[in-house]
């Protein structure tokens, strides 16, 4: 299980957030540091610390982090022009919160393979 991170915060309303979404397994909410012109996470509230950490009892919400995802992206304009959904697992790659989220960036092209 996670420990309490800025994100449990959020969730619990105790640090504001610019919330886009909200359900009783998921939250989305904009990045208060956008690598892109759309940079939203997107947060299970059930407290895992990464995706390496989530089991198969946690395949409905993650699912449902992906179907919030795709909701949020056409909401957001950037469906049909596309975007990069993407979770980092571990500090070698780039995790700096422990609570798993997805990044869900658009409004800009990128590259591949990501520099």
């Amino acid at each position: 299980m996670a420990d309490m991170t800025i994100f449990s915060k959020i969730i619990a309303k105790e640090i504001p957030a610019d919330i886009l979404y909200e359900d009783e397994e998921v939250l989305a909410f904009k990045d208060i540091n956008p690598k892109a012109p759309i940079h939203v996470l997107i947060i299970p509230k059930k407290p895992l610390k990464d995706i390496g950490e989530a089991t198969a009892e946690d395949a409905a919400v993650l699912g449902r982090c992906m179907l919030v995802a795709g909701k949020l992206a056409k909401n957001l304009g950037v469906a049909e022009s596309g975007y990069r959904l993407v979770t980092n697992k571990g500090e070698a790659a780039g995790q700096t919160v422990f609570h798993l989220h997805f990044h869900l960036l658009g409004g800009r092209d990128f590259s591949w393979p990501p520099g």
